[in-house]
């Protein structure tokens, strides 16, 4: 089977798709012709009505929907995926009426990667081609195999992980994007935000096939009349160097991390950053209030966050009412503790299934994210169907002590930070555990906190938790960003990357 080349289609397209409403304007001479089947009208259209119709849909009309996607997916992996035809052989999977979710085994990323071929429906897309792709940095936003986007994700531990994305899967993301987060309903929103005079400014790891900035330069490359007001910008680059290239593209939407766009509105109130934005959208880590707040202040606008991962680019959006909402029509998450078991609406979880309803072609049923979500039951004030959710980011890691009496201590990086923010009352740091009993804890320049107080705080705590004889080394310095995904990590175990 694999992804369907659908014949172009523009019945729809005045209605529901705004992108192929912009893309209907140019001749089509102008596009890359080998990306040119991923931007079809009638697939766009399709997407587009579907999520559109989602967004209007009951509850119950949503669940059935996803039921029936899910079924779909499950027969597609069984017939055509080596990985998942062992993985089902004695399940019930052509039986939709005895398939049950809980049933099907969950899968890490880990077993995924090990075994990239067999997990792919489509055989010529091999870890070695997939691998030659993104080794290839201005092949960023490109379609492999002329119609394959291709995302890679570094993980804690520095083992990367690639997703294959086939069109079908892309137009979807774009018009969960579109429709429900930017707001576009129609050629008139559209126009505002692209035509009449924003400019959008991605903040974020470049030389890399990460999905944010290669979502950009897709856009870019598919639609090369954007690319005077859509651009990504170095975050790994000196902040001087940073400042001075925003400043001369005068953006009026910023993407960036949260880390980073505390970091651009303290340049912001400061006067080196002269930027008059209209929106600050973040995502990849998690958005605190202080953060949120400050942001605000130092721009004088709105702050949207959202939450995605390489393997579903649009997990969630935010609502008016600053609450995430869970795209469930399109993805299935499923909160599970320490031992796999589901946890009750409004509860933490350790951890998070994730299943892509949208990608045929590298099937992801039941994978091991890695956050930490709490989804509830109760409605939001915004009327939105979809659950309501919140995150942790998974960008920091745990640490692991021996115990005094024999054995080990795992320390969780959210009871770290804790300690750290409460009882040492320093929020700019970064711990990172270099040996067995040994930690190095940055403090930013900005913080007064004393380096005694850490150092009581920290050892306090481990002694409630059995553990002695830890070394700790303060350095006032500025926390390091990831020089692979340029992300901000707050604890950081190197126990893990050796």
């Amino acid at each position: 089977m694999g992804a369907r080349r659908a014949e172009r289609d523009n019945a729809l397209t005045p209605v529901f798709n705004p992108l192929s409403i912009a893309m209907a304007a140019v001749p089509s001479s102008l596009f890359d012709l080998p990306l040119s089947a991923a931007y079809d009208s009638a697939r766009w259209s399709k997407a587009a009505l579907d999520v559109w119709t989602g967004s209007l849909a009951s509850a119950a009309a949503i669940e059935a929907k996803r039921e029936q996607r899910l079924v779909a997916l499950v027969a597609h992996a069984f017939e055509f995926s080596p990985f998942y035809s062992r993985l089902y052989r004695k399940l019930p999977v052509s039986s939709s009426s005895r398939l049950r979710l809980s049933d099907l085994p969950p899968v890490t990323k880990q077993s995924l990667m090990a075994e990239f071929d067999d997990v792919m429906t489509e055989p010529t897309l091999t870890r070695r081609a997939v691998g030659e792709f993104v080794a290839q940095p201005d092949r960023c936003g490109g379609a492999l195999l002329g119609r394959y986007s291709v995302w890679t994700s570094s993980g804690t531990t520095g083992e990367p992980g690639y997703f294959v994305h086939d069109p079908d899967a892309i137009a979807v993301y774009d018009a969960l994007e579109w429709q429900r987060f930017r707001g576009v309903r129609s050629a008139s929103d559209l126009a505002r935000q692209l035509i009449a005079g924003d400019r959008y400014a991605m903040v974020a790891a470049t030389g890399g096939h990460f999905a944010g900035i290669s979502t950009v330069e897709r856009m870019r490359r598919s639609m090369p009349w954007l690319t005077a007001s859509l651009r990504g910008f170095s975050l790994l680059q000196p902040l001087e160097r940073l400042v001075a290239e925003l400043n001369e593209f005068r953006p009026t939407l910023l993407a960036s991390y949260p880390t980073a766009a505390q970091m651009l509105a303290d340049e912001q109130h400061a006067g080196r950053l002269k930027l008059r934005l209209r929106e600050v959208w973040t995502g990849g880590e998690t958005l605190a209030k202080p953060a949120r707040a400050q942001v605000q202040r130092a721009f004088g606008c709105p702050v949207r966050n959202s939450y995605g991962a390489s393997e579903f680019l649009p997990i969630a959006w935010e609502c008016p009412y600053r609450r995430l909402h869970l795209n469930s029509d399109w993805v299935i998450l499923e909160p599970i503790d320490h031992y796999g078991r589901p946890v009750a609406a409004g509860t933490r979880s350790h951890s998070v299934l994730l299943t892509n309803l949208a990608n045929r072609i590298q099937p992801l049923i039941r994978y091991d994210l890695g956050d930490a979500v709490t989804i509830v039951d109760t409605p939001c004030g915004c009327g939105s169907r979809f659950p309501v959710m919140s995150v942790e980011g998974r960008t920091d890691e745990a640490l692991v002590f021996p115990l005094t009496g024999g054995g080990t201590a795992t320390v969780v990086p959210l009871a770290l930070t804790t300690v750290m923010e409460d009882d040492a009352c320093v929020h700019d740091f970064q711990v990172t555990q270099t040996a067995p009993r040994k930690l190095q804890v940055r403090l930013g320049g900005d913080e007064h906190g004393s380096a005694s107080e850490v150092r009581r705080a920290l050892s306090n705590y481990f002694d409630t938790l059995g553990i002695g004889g830890v070394s700790i080394d303060i350095a006032r310095r500025p926390p390091a960003r990831d020089q692979v995904s340029g992300k901000l990590r707050r604890v950081i175990c190197q126990l893990h990357h050796h």
